[in-house]
């Protein structure tokens, strides 16, 4: 279980995380959690906590009556399911945001799930997972399509899909994405194009051009 002071700090707004966070402070961070200080974590979080709220934020506005997702419960969750997970091998900055991104992503599912199944084919909403995928709804079976997707182009270019989960999922800048994965901006750039068309075409069957909003 989180400490009380974990869950108390989680309510509170704090400012926009700082990515240039010295890779040596989060390595050692990262060491104290896997030894067992669960402060350690607890310092950790404000590097992704308002960017996961401010996500789900974004996605709670969208949805004008019944928001599929609420952003402290989101993020909470988000903060539960990284507190269990201890036993992971954490063993740098990459790993600690890239593990996020893949909680937040996988926490969205569930949403979406949970959506589909309450509405049994009714009609939903769309609300756009990011304005540079408009055409993937975070309420809709695509999103789940998404998932399958993006588990399918992890098997031949994982590293694309790290991409895509921290810029879409994290809410990372190219150039943050590109200084956690020590990419230069320009490769970063080309995987996220690379990987929208692919991702297009595995959910559209369709060569045609990829739609940005």
């Amino acid at each position: 279980m989180p400490s009380k002071t974990g869950i108390k700090w989680l309510r509170l707004t704090i400012g926009y995380p700082e990515i240039h966070t010295p890779m040596g402070e989060i390595t050692e961070l990262l060491r104290q959690w896997r030894e067992g200080d669960r402060t350690a974590l607890e310092r950790l979080m404000p590097l992704i906590y308002p960017r996961l709220r401010a996500i789900a934020g974004s996605l709670e506005r969208m949805e004008s009556s019944s928001p599929t997702v609420q952003a402290t419960a989101l993020v909470n969750e988000v903060y539960l399911r990284l507190v269990q997970q201890r036993s992971l091998s954490w063993q740098d900055r990459e790993h600690f945001y890239s593990f996020a991104a893949q909680v937040m992503r996988l926490i969205l599912a569930d949403h979406a799930r949970a959506r589909l199944s309450s509405k049994r084919g009714g009609s939903l909403q769309r609300v756009p997972l990011h304005e540079n995928l408009p055409w993937v709804s975070v309420n809709h079976e695509e999103f789940l399509d998404l998932g399958r997707a993006l588990d399918e182009l992890a098997a031949f270019d994982a590293r694309k899909v790290r991409v895509v989960e921290l810029r879409y999922f994290l809410g990372c800048t190219a150039g943050e994405a590109a200084e956690i994965l020590q990419l230069s901006k320009a490769t970063v750039d080309r995987d996220l194009d690379l990987a929208r068309a692919w991702l297009f075409r595995r959910l559209k069957g369709t060569d045609g051009s990829v739609p940005i909003a």
